[in-house]
């Protein structure tokens, strides 16, 4: 394993898709979403614990999921448990690493991956994601890994690229494109030189910090000022100084975007982003009626097409639906057209202005 290797996984986001499972207090990367016995988080620290050295894998959070982290990953040292005082998006997150990073080890070559992500096809994405910090400790460049489409989903970002690799299987990118509707999805994919985005990002931390400089100066003046403090014991006073000030942005709009050195490896290891309940039905086996069911107590009589999350203490008995998502939990019983659950985070903003926060 390389000493210059690290990784970031990002696990700060509260997964309102997901709710009722995922709560505020106790969100979708902490959970076991898929019953393999290990929860999201867990399944990402055990996939990149294969090919990183286990003291240079972090984990930034939340303050208030330290303590979850720390007890579902014994295995990773404290030190390495960062804490975001505040949720200001992906950019903050980012920057907070790769400049702690730039301060302990100059040649660091960092990934950057989401806590609650599913990967079926482990081989495949180490290679890939070898290939990716090869490249990267190489050429300056911001890597991106792109997912083959299967389909035109109209729930994940989209990334061109050029037609003519730099390197193997390594292709500039052209345009990144938010979530598009149904028909320019169905073009993107039509057209063969689109890719989802995954939002992993590999590159060596000295080159991220230059693109912060040039694209995000007001967030790198603010990191810069306080980078003596980093590796040190003033480290969290000094986060908690720096995040206030800090834009709420993601780094796809406000470095990828706009960057000229960006990269893409189209890649196919069995991906999803596990976003909503329809992806969990995607990748759960299915039963004989196309129902996926992810509890031991759950009969079935003339249901078809179901995403089926229960508690294994309660029967669960469903009769007549056709692709709907239940999901059963000890204080709320979510029943909810699977065409419509994207809308599952405008329901939870409606229960939070007429039930309070008691149910989040």
């Amino acid at each position: 394993m390389n000493k210059n290797h690290y990784v970031a996984i990002m696990a700060g986001g509260i997964g309102s898709r997901f709710w009722p499972m995922s709560r505020t207090d106790f969100p979708k990367q902490f959970l076991d979403i898929l019953n393999t016995g290990r929860t999201l988080i867990q399944s990402t620290y055990d996939r990149f614990a294969k090919f990183i050295p286990k003291e240079n894998i972090y984990v930034v959070t939340s303050e208030s999921y330290k303590e979850i982290v720390a007890q579902q990953l014994p295995e990773l040292a404290v030190a390495n448990i960062l804490c975001e005082p505040s949720r200001k998006n992906t950019a903050p997150c980012i920057a907070y690493i790769s400049y702690k990073l730039n301060s302990l080890n100059p040649q660091a070559n960092l990934i950057c991956a989401p806590a609650d992500h599913l990967i079926t096809d482990e081989n495949s994405f180490i290679k890939i994601c070898s290939d990716a910090l090869h490249f990267t400790s190489h050429i300056k460049a911001l890597v991106t890994l792109g997912i083959k489409p299967t389909n035109p989903n109209t729930g994940y970002g989209y990334i061109q690229f050029e037609p003519y690799a730099v390197s193997d299987n390594v292709f500039k990118v052209k345009t990144f494109t938010e979530k598009p509707d149904k028909e320019l999805a169905r073009a993107f994919v039509a057209s063969g030189d689109f890719l989802w985005n995954a939002g992993i990002f590999v590159w060596e931390v000295k080159n991220i910090v230059k693109a912060f400089e040039k694209l995000l100066p007001e967030m790198h003046d603010v990191f810069d000022a306080e980078k003596d403090a980093f590796n040190t014991p003033n480290e969290v006073t000094a986060i908690e100084k720096i995040y206030p000030q800090c834009v709420n942005i993601s780094i796809d709009y406000g470095i990828m975007e706009k960057a000229d050195n960006v990269y893409v490896i189209p890649s196919s290891f069995g991906w999803s982003d596990l976003g909503t309940w329809a992806s969990a039905y995607e990748t759960i086996e299915k039963d004989y009626l196309d129902n996926a069911v992810a509890g031991d107590n759950v009969v079935i009589i003339d249901a078809t097409k179901n995403m089926i999350h229960a508690d294994n203490k309660k029967l669960l008995v469903l009769q007549g639906l056709e692709d709907f998502v239940v999901v059963d939990t000890k204080d709320v019983l979510l029943i909810c057209k699977k065409e419509k659950e994207q809308e599952i985070k405008q329901y939870v903003a409606e229960i939070k202005r007429s039930k309070g926060d008691k149910f989040l």
